[in-house]
């Protein structure tokens, strides 16, 4: 395998996107939406049966993580432009694309509003919108997270507060210390999860995210508590839902509302597996994706 690259995209607004690109070369593109807070970090669970595939494995800094600039009051629906950047960037037509924890919506994203370009989605333990019916936002996430998401409800001084004191730890964080860290937020299943290369992956990315300060994490809170700038309704291409019930970072119940109305979606709703776990099911995650992708070719 090509050993992974980093480059720098220039996207709307002269700003600069950190990427990293994982596979073979002139491969069809896998874009794979991290979660928050996180930076470009490669994550074996999903390169690896893409280069299966043939797939490159390319991921990015949202911005104001890492080396990304910042876009202060950006929208979750802001990540598709700057994935088409990317995409342009790399020569590439057509895509599909996958986004783990915050990075869920931002894939639903790219499937909305790139519908021309992107053959199909899928989220892993994906946030649901923030303020919709038939959905208790925080119910069923551990205490970490409520303290995080209702700092942002308040409004972003209280939330930068929080988010402050949280970076601190986080820059020295190390593979052995991330079940720990993460308190009430991993569930048994998840914590098995979290051994080897996965924790060191994990505390890498966690490090990286806020190695330039919290401006990523914050945009990406404040974005959840705000429309994301689509429907997810009215995504017209495959979409899979993979969701653990052991999930105590994002509850199930976001699982089964994007399941129950994003359309067409495939539910993918599985009774044993966790937050973190759930990633360990990448083969079939992305069998499953490119599945869907070619379904609509």
């Amino acid at each position: 395998m090509a050993e992974a690259r980093r480059l720098t995209v220039r996207a709307a607004g002269g700003r600069d996107l950190e990427v990293l690109v994982d596979g073979p070369e002139g491969g069809a593109v896998l874009l794979f939406h991290l979660g928050t807070p996180s930076f470009a970090t490669t994550f074996r669970q999903i390169v690896d049966p893409a280069a299966k595939h043939g797939l490159r494995t390319v991921t990015y800094s949202r911005p104001g993580y890492a080396n990304s600039t910042a876009q202060h009051g950006r929208s979750v629906a802001d990540a598709a432009e700057d994935s088409e950047a990317i995409l342009d960037a790399l020569g590439a037509d057509h895509f599909i694309t996958v986004g783990w924890s915050g990075g869920g919506p931002h894939a639903l994203a790219c499937a909305s509003l790139l519908p021309e370009r992107c053959s199909a989605a899928a989220t892993i333990a994906g946030l649901a919108p923030y303020g919709v019916g038939g959905l208790d936002w925080l119910e069923g996430m551990g205490p970490e997270n409520i303290t995080e998401f209702g700092a942002g409800v308040r409004g972003e001084q209280a939330l930068v507060e929080f988010l402050e004191g949280e970076a601190r730890g986080m820059r020295t964080l190390t593979g052995g210390q991330v079940a720990d860290s993460l308190g009430g937020l991993v569930s048994d299943v998840d914590r098995a999860a979290l051994v080897e290369e996965f924790a060191d992956a994990l505390a890498y990315s966690f490090r990286g995210s806020v190695s330039n300060g919290i401006a990523g994490w914050r945009d990406d809170d404040l974005a959840f508590a705000r429309p994301w700038g689509f429907e997810p309704k009215t995504i017209g291409v495959p979409v899979a839902i993979w969701h653990g019930a052991q999930d105590r970072m994002v509850p199930f119940s976001h699982g089964r509302w994007l399941a129950a109305n994003v359309k067409g979606a495939h539910a993918r709703l599985i009774d044993d597996e966790g937050h973190l776990s759930l990633l360990n099911r990448g083969d079939r995650i992305v069998e499953d994706l490119v599945e869907l992708g070619a379904a609509l070719r």
